[in-house]
C-alpha cells in the first residue's frame, strides 16, 4: 500500500507562509511586482552594476564567468502577471523567491567555497567550482537517455534546490516506468501517491540520476518547510538499496548559513530570513 503524505492543503500552506515571509522581506527594495495575492517581488540590474536579488560580490563574480552568466537568462514564465509585462524580458532569477538565485548568491560568493566548515558539511574536494543547469544522464528502457537537469552540480553532488515552490512536483506512472532502474531502486508501492500520480517526482528522478550516475543527490530546503522535509523522507524510505540511501542526502538552508562569512550570513537573513539558530551553529 503506498505511504501518503500530509494532505494538499497542508503543503500549500507550508508553501505560501514562506512565499509571504519572503516577499514581504522585498518589498521595500522592489523593482516591480506581479498582480496576485501574494505579489512575487522582481529586481534588475541597476544603473551602478548592482543587482537587487543578489550579493554584490555573488553578481560580480557570477558576471565574471560566462557560464554561470547564461544562468540569468532562463526565462520567467510569470510575466503575464507584470503590468506592461510584455515590454522586455525577465529572468527566472530576477524573482525574490528563486531558489536558484538563493543557490548562486551562496556558492557563487568568493568566500564561501573558502569554508572548510560548509565542504566538511557537503564533503567536498578542494578547489571545486560548481556548475548550474547541469544536465546528467539516466537511462531509459528504450536505450535512450534522459537529461535530468539538476539546479546544480558540485564534485561529485547533484543538487536540487528548494525554496517556496509547493512541492517536488508528481508525475504519472508510465512516466516513471521509462527509466531502466525505476524499478529496481525503489519498493514503487511504498512511494508516495497523490490518487493515481507518484509525488516528489525531481525526488525520484534525482535518486534514479545519482543511481545511474554513481553520484551523491542533496535536496536543499528550509527548515520552515516540514512538508517538503516528509517528502524527502517519504521517498528515501523506499529505496531498496542501503549503499545508495547513504549517497541521499537532505540539508537546509539553515545549516548551509551556518558555515558561511558573517557577511553573506546576515545578507540571507535580512532578504530570506534563514536565520542561523544555536542548532544550526
Amino acid at each position: 500500500m503506498a505511504v501518503r503524505t500530509e494532505s494538499p492543503e497542508l503543503v500549500v500552506r507550508s508553501a505560501t507562509n514562506l512565499r509571504r515571509e519572503i516577499s514581504a522581506r522585498n518589498l521595500g527594495h522592489a523593482y516591480e511586482t506581479t498582480y496576485s495575492s501574494i505579489p512575487s517581488v522582481l529586481f534588475c540590474e541597476d544603473e551602478s552594476g548592482q543587482h537587487g536579488n543578489f550579493h554584490p560580490a555573488s553578481y560580480k563574480r557570477i558576471l565574471a564567468n560566462p557560464e554561470w552568466a547564461e544562468r540569468l537568462s532562463k526565462t520567467y514564465t510569470a510575466s503575464s502577471r507584470i503590468a506592461h509585462g510584455n515590454e522586455r524580458s525577465r529572468g527566472e532569477l530576477d524573482c525574490a523567491v528563486s531558489s536558484d538565485a538563493l543557490l548562486m548568491n551562496i556558492f557563487c560568493h568568493p568566500q564561501a567555497l573558502r569554508s572548510k566548515r560548509l565542504k566538511l558539511l557537503l564533503n567536498l574536494e578542494p578547489d571545486t567550482m560548481p556548475a548550474f543547469g547541469f544536465r546528467v544522464r539516466t537511462s531509459l528502457r528504450d536505450g535512450h537517455d534522459d537529461r535530468t537537469e539538476m539546479d546544480m552540480r558540485i564534485d561529485d553532488l547533484l543538487v536540487e534546490a528548494k525554496l517556496s515552490e509547493s512541492d517536488f512536483q508528481t508525475a504519472r506512472p508510465d512516466l516513471l516506468r521509462r527509466y531502466e532502474a525505476f524499478e529496481e531502486v525503489f519498493e514503487t508501492d511504498q512511494l508516495p501517491r497523490s490518487r493515481s500520480l507518484f509525488r516528489g517526482y525531481q525526488l525520484l528522478r534525482g535518486v534514479l540520476a545519482a543511481h545511474c550516475s554513481d553520484s551523491r543527490f542533496a535536496v536543499f530546503v528550509d527548515e520552515r518547510r516540514p512538508d517538503l522535509q516528509r517528502q524527502y523522507f517519504a521517498v528515501l524510505s523506499a529505496i531498496r538499496y542501503s549503499h545508495l540511501r547513504s549517497r541521499i542526502l537532505m540539508i537546509t538552508w539553515q545549516e548551509i548559513a551556518a558555515t558561511l562569512p558573517a557577511s553573506l550570513q546576515q545578507f540571507l537573513e535580512e532578504k530570506y530570513g534563514i536565520v542561523v539558530t544555536p542548532k544550526t551553529r
